[in-house]
């Protein structure tokens, strides 16, 4: 099974940035544990601060890949062009937040992907991502 994790806008910065909402953990530290969690599962990683660059990696890995989990950052309330390569892709997308969106200020309320995602996930900070995984490894039994 290979999924693709894509991170968008200031996600590099996990670990820095604002920890009281997301954490003193960076991804890089993240990552190992959860591919050694899943040694079976091949878990690529790109992460990019540009929206068409997010937007290529799906489209390169979106018709090969077993599921892409999508923690678009800020894009995720105003992408349009997020939204229509989610629906054009043949693999399922799960969309990830480490924060609560929802307990968040109002515009961060609104999606502009999830519509187009199989599932979204929020607030469980860097474990969003592993129960992601979880949700694409039982969606293939």
């Amino acid at each position: 099974m290979r999924i693709q994790i894509i991170n968008g806008p200031n996600l590099n910065l996990l670990g820095v940035r604002e920890p009281g909402i997301y954490g003193s953990e960076s991804f890089d530290s993240y990552l190992p544990l959860l591919r050694s969690r899943y040694p079976d599962v091949d878990i690529d990683y790109f992460q990019s601060n540009v929206e068409g660059l997010m937007i290529d990696k799906m489209q390169q890995v979106g018709f090969s890949a077993d599921g892409i989990i999508l923690n678009a950052g800020a894009y995720t309330h105003t992408s349009v062009a997020l939204h229509d390569c989610i629906r054009a892709l043949k693999c399922p997308v799960i969309e990830v937040h480490i924060s609560n969106v929802h307990q968040r200020e109002e515009f961060r309320h609104h999606s502009m992907i999830s519509s187009a995602c199989q599932g979204v996930i929020c607030g469980f900070g860097l474990d969003s991502y592993r129960l992601a995984l979880e949700a694409l490894i039982e969606s293939r039994k």
